[in-house]
Order: structure tokens, then C-alpha cells, then sequence
């Protein structure tokens, strides 16, 4: 299983890959969404995707909304991982095609209990 991790901070990116190493998955990551684009482009195309909303170049809705526009990248699972925690961002990040939404700070076993609920683990 392959996971793609963006954020634009570098601990972030670096705990999360942690998390998702242990529980067997190969990891590549970006800055933001519009490197990530260039990655998901590139190959090999991720199972999942970890995306953070407060980015430089392109944040996590555009990138949302930018894959889920584009068929090649159908039924790719994708995760919020974010400080935005009022009701009406989480809804429209899901709206915009994030499967899940998980708030930082996180623990290990929030990750992984959105990682099971959408099926990746």
C-alpha cells in the first residue's frame, strides 16, 4: 500500500509517515497541493492521501477538489488532517470529496481509526 502525505510542515509530515511506516505503508510527501498534483502525475499513484487545508501554492481544498475533478485518480481515498476544527470547514471539505476528517493535534490511534474506517487498514 502506498500513502501520500501533504502538508507544508515538515514534523507534521514526518509523524505521520511514522505512523503510516508501521503500519506497512510505502510513503512519498509534498509541501503543498500543487506539488502534490505533479507527484500524483509522476506515479505511482497513492492508495491514500493525507492532506492538510493550510498550505502555500495550493491548499488542501483546491487539491481536493482538483483530484476529484480528474477521473484518472477515481475511488482514491483521501483524508483531512487539519487545524480547522468548526463544523462548517469539515463540511466543506467532505463536501469537496474528502472521505475523512481527523483534527491535529491527533494521537496515533485517531490516525488509525480513520485509516480503518475508510478501509485502508
Amino acid at each position: 500500500m502506498r500513502a501520500m502525505i501533504i502538508d507544508d510542515s515538515r514534523p507534521i509530515r514526518r509523524i505521520e509517515g511514522e505512523i503510516l511506516s508501521e503500519l506497512g505503508f510505502d510513503t512519498c510527501d509534498a509541501c503543498h497541493g500543487k506539488e502534490a498534483l505533479e507527484r500524483l502525475q509522476e506515479g505511482p499513484r497513492p492508495d491514500v492521501i493525507l492532506v492538510d487545508w493550510n498550505m502555500p501554492e495550493m491548499d488542501g481544498l483546491e487539491f481536493i477538489k482538483a483530484v476529484r475533478d480528474d477521473a484518472r485518480y477515481s475511488g482514491m481515498v483521501i483524508l483531512m488532517v487539519t487545524t480547522e476544527t468548526e463544523p462548517e470547514q469539515m463540511l466543506r471539505a467532505l463536501s469537496a470529496g474528502a472521505d475523512e476528517y481527523l483534527m491535529k493535534p491527533f494521537a496515533k490511534d485517531g490516525l488509525v481509526d480513520k485509516l480503518k474506517l475508510v478501509g485502508v487498514v
